[in-house]
């Protein structure tokens, strides 16, 4: 154990005044970690005891602040920070402690159950019935039951096993966070010689931060930093923008599942359902073509036919384009199929992650800033007036976002490029191999410069697709903000 470390690398964040405070004092990480618990316990007794939908509140906590703008924004520049402070993993801590600490039963230790719940139980859903999730008594049933799911397994089993199998961001948090651009390890001088391994002792889940930096790989390291305040010689720092992904590594799976699913349920279902199903020809599309047919023998009644069929087409696309593809450049490269999947299947990390900014930039200043910013003075009863978006989505300056998809294409091919040096083959093989292995990054750039043309040359339609298909009904902020008692028009606490 070093109790303190007199000199650091200049990359490491531990050394620096400020970012070292924030990542690694025990006492502001402890103070933030409250405070994101008290308001994930608020947001819930919001939802049931103001379960209209004035209450805007509990909504874009959940599905503003924490989703998805602190944890994709997070993802992208220091890492699985979220997992960090997250309150579920937080008190598991001390439940773990106390529990019966017994090995979780096999069929449990399935990283995909993480992964399928959040693609099925949350995005098939999302397009299905429109807003559902995000009605605040929803929210708060939601939650409650993932936090009593969670609760019992960390008082069953040992080693935080909820956070690595169960979770339904766990293993989502932990493939993207290597997207990133900051890497926990330790100063291998100190470990040499170290007997007493405080760090490995210190974490709750079982890590050996020691090995990290041998590994190329965080293994499901939370950053909760209880490492660092163990042994000094732990060091957090700043590396190249997915460098992991340039290097040899251990492939997982359920990681590059989770970058095709992710892929396929966010960005390339939205951009059918949400962006050319607002085009003047949308009922062109095979989406809305099919829901039309099958809407002849079946009654969807208030459900989105449109949006599950375009959830169902982006899937079935993205992933047979990826297996086709990378059969193909398997036989070309003459590897196994599955060695040729999951090591070029890591190149699909930017897509949505760095893609997605875009959006996520787009729609905070055109209205989450906002609708945060009112949830806020609608929950707390602030006596302020309600906060106005940032812009509209007719200010030209904001097609200067419009560039990032195309950066994360350009990045996803970069790391094809680099991860296509594990397969010993001529330069020509390799090439060919490229081509059909980049099939889901070429279909994520295809879909982006289809909608963009589509849009040029047809337009928008002159009604919107969610007035046509939407279940739910669009949360009102100015009501919810302005519902309140004479005297009180600030958005008050006390609601009519």
């Amino acid at each position: 154990m070093v109790e303190f470390k007199e000199t650091r690398d200049r990359n490491d964040i531990y050394g620096m005044l400020v970012l070292g405070f924030l990542f690694k004092n025990q006492t502001f990480l402890m103070a933030l970690k409250l405070c994101v618990l008290a308001l994930f316990i608020y947001g819930v007794y919001m939802g049931f005891s103001d379960p209209g939908e004035e209450n805007i509140f509990t909504q874009h906590l959940f599905w503003g602040l924490f989703w998805s703008l602190f944890i994709v924004v997070t993802l992208t520049t220091f890492g699985r920070i979220f997992c960090g402070i997250c309150p579920h993993g937080f008190l598991g801590k001390y439940i773990t402690k106390f529990g019966l600490k017994k090995e979780m039963p096999h069929f449990l230790k399935n990283r995909f159950i993480g992964i399928f719940i959040l693609f099925f139980g949350w995005w098939a859903i999302y397009y299905t019935v429109p807003g559902f999730w995000k009605v605040p008594l929803a929210t708060a049933w939601l939650f409650t039951g993932i936090t009593l799911v969670a609760f019992v397994m960390y008082y069953l089993y040992k080693d935080m096993s909820y956070c690595k199998y169960i979770c339904p961001i766990g293993t989502l948090t932990k493939a993207y966070a290597k997207v990133s651009f900051t890497e926990l390890g330790t100063y291998k001088e100190d470990c040499n010689s170290c007997k007493t391994l405080d760090c490995a002792v210190a974490c709750s889940y079982n890590l050996n931060p020691f090995s990290f930096d041998n590994k190329n790989s965080m293994d499901d390291c939370t950053l909760c930093m209880d490492c660092s305040s163990a042994c000094d010689s732990v060091a957090f720092r700043f590396t190249k923008p997915s460098r992991s992904l340039f290097e040899k590594f251990k492939f997982n799976k359920v990681e590059v599942w989770a970058f095709i699913l992710i892929t396929a349920a966010i960005s390339i279902t939205m951009s059918f359902h949400h962006g050319l199903n607002r085009s003047a020809i949308a009922d062109e599309f095979i989406w809305s073509k099919t829901a039309v047919f099958v809407q002849q023998y079946i009654d969807f009644g208030t459900l989105d036919a449109v949006g599950l069929f375009a959830f169902i087409y982006a899937t079935l696309f993205a992933t047979g384009i990826v297996y086709i593809g990378m059969f193909v450049a398997s036989k070309v490269l003459k590897a196994p199929f599955d060695k040729t999947f999951y090591t070029l299947g890591y190149a699909f990390a930017p897509l949505f992650l760095i893609g997605g900014l875009a959006h996520l930039i787009h729609s905070f200043f055109t209205h989450n800033y906002a609708d945060i910013a009112n949830g806020f003075i609608y929950g707390f009863g602030l006596e302020v007036a309600p906060v106005e978006n940032l812009a509209s989505r007719r200010d030209a300056w904001l097609h200067i976002f419009d560039v990032i998809p195309y950066i994360a294409v350009l990045w996803g091919y970069l790391i094809l490029a680099k991860r296509m040096k594990s397969f010993n083959a001529t330069k020509l093989k390799k090439s060919i191999a490229f081509v059909f292995a980049s099939s889901l990054i070429t279909l994520y750039l295809s879909t982006n410069l289809y909608s963009a043309y589509v849009f040029k040359t047809y337009g928008m339609a002159k009604r919107g697709h969610h007035e046509n298909h939407s279940a739910a009904k669009p949360v009102k902020k100015e009501t919810a903000v302005m519902k309140c008692t004479a005297g009180k028009c600030g958005g008050g606490m006390k609601k009519t």
